[in-house]
């Protein structure tokens, strides 16, 4: 018996060491949908499930206190036997160091999720082709997210996982599928990821480490210090505010962090560019206007 114990903790331990990158709650919602079979869209989540938090999606060793803790929430508006039109809704925080806060990373809206699933399809990834609009989201997504995430750590750390993400793009454009493609002027998944990787927009990836890893970082030690650290990061974002029509990156930002943004800026101690930062988020993100006027 106390072998058996033994080998139990092992294996246990062995598990823990071998933890996956991704923490994530993935959630289809199918209210829109009436009279139709419902099993299908639970056995499609619990699939994406597994397959999202199971498989192995970087190099590192990553133990279960460092995975990313992320969302994607499919909501399902019409199904034609096998075909299903849907947005998605992608989510992912990280923690802040010394403290019990998760800063939001991404909050992104795709609504042009249209895919082909029969009940209990295998769900694989082949890097090298295009297998289905459902297997592509979901990975292009799950690198983006590995890649943010990555970038508030380390300057550029997360350039393999967008690189990624891209191949996954460039895979995805032989379908012929709207969403993949360049359009200019359209905010859709090709336009996120070649912003991403965008030399002209390279100061935003900068912006983002700044802010969380000598900002967020740093504020249970010395809030006064963090907090202008934050809003020279945000002001520098007006510099590549006029470089690509409909900047996706900056929309990008403040729909994550405009609640974070306002939370921090609502009271003090006040910063010396605290008024420049008001007049700079109010430029750069207008639909705010009614969250910026809470910044004092």
């Amino acid at each position: 018996m106390q072998k058996i114990v033994i080998i139990f903790l092992l294996m246990f331990s062995i598990s823990l060491v071998k933890a996956q990158e991704l923490n994530c709650l993935v959630t289809i919602n199918y209210n829109q949908v009436q009279g139709s079979n419902t099993q299908v869209f639970k056995t499609l989540e619990r699939s994406l499930s597994e397959f999202v938090n199971q498989k192995k999606w970087t190099n590192k060793e990553v133990k279960p206190e460092e995975r990313i803790d992320c969302a994607f929430t499919i909501i399902i508006s019409s199904r034609d036997a096998n075909n299903f039109e849907a947005t998605l809704q992608v989510q992912s925080t990280r923690p802040v160091f010394s403290s019990s806060y998760a800063s939001p990373i991404l909050n992104l809206k795709d609504n042009d999720f249209n895919f082909k699933y029969n009940e209990f399809d295998p769900l694989i990834y082949n890097k090298n082709s295009f297998d289905s609009n459902l297997i592509s989201m979901i990975v292009f997504y799950v690198n983006i997210i590995i890649g943010a995430d990555a970038d508030t750590f380390k300057n550029n750390g997360g350039e393999v996982y967008l690189k990624e993400a891209q191949n996954v793009m460039l895979q995805a454009q032989q379908s012929g599928i709207g969403s993949w493609q360049n359009v200019v002027g359209k905010q859709n998944r090709f336009s996120l990821i070649d912003n991403f990787l965008s030399p002209k927009l390279a100061a935003y990836r900068t912006t983002i480490y700044n802010y969380h890893r000598n900002g967020m970082d740093k504020f249970a030690t010395d809030k006064n210090a963090a907090k202008q650290t934050i809003e020279e990061a945000i002001i520098s974002l007006e510099s590549i505010y006029n470089k690509t029509v409909g900047n996706y990156l900056i929309r990008t930002f403040f729909d994550a962090k405009a609640d974070e943004i306002v939370n921090m800026y609502s009271d003090g101690p006040s910063t010396r560019k605290q008024n420049k930062l008001k007049q700079i988020v109010r430029k750069l993100s207008p639909n705010n206007n009614s969250k910026w006027k809470n910044i004092k």
